[in-house]
């Protein structure tokens, strides 16, 4: 994985938040995936829901993933890169993970994450999450 080269304070702390947030994933911790996320979250995802706003809405889109994915859960990093001002960052990133899919044939997939993130009270909050992959 490589991270931007710039050395802002802040960036260390969204990279371990969003390795944070990875790890839970795997470990199907719903607790670990919401914890950094705000109330108001407005995410972009790849199988849909096209669209989902809310943290209540963004739960339920895990519940979706998991049964797809693999077990163990492969949801990884192959790179990452953090900029970040004094309290607006975004992370661009691209990732990977295994399912199967309905017709029973198994999907390895590369994906790209764009995460927009706003510091509120000393702590770095997702506010934005887009998963896409490029059209074919």
């Amino acid at each position: 994985m490589s991270v931007s080269k710039d050395n802002r304070t802040d960036q260390p702390a969204i990279l371990e938040l969003l390795e944070k947030w990875a790890r839970s994933v795997r470990a199907k911790d719903f607790n670990g995936i919401l914890v950094n996320h705000s109330p108001d979250i407005l995410m972009f995802d790849l199988p849909g829901p096209l669209e989902s706003r809310g943290i209540e809405a963004y739960r339920k889109t895990w519940d979706l993933f998991f049964p797809w994915s693999d077990d163990p859960v492969i949801f990884d990093f192959d790179e990452m890169n953090v900029e970040a001002g004094d309290d607006v960052a975004y992370v661009t990133a691209l990732m990977r993970c295994t399912g199967t899919e309905k017709s029973g044939e198994r999907v390895s997939l590369k994906f790209r994450l764009t995460v927009g993130l706003r510091k509120v009270d000393g702590q770095w909050i997702v506010k934005h999450e887009h998963h896409s992959i490029p059209a074919s």
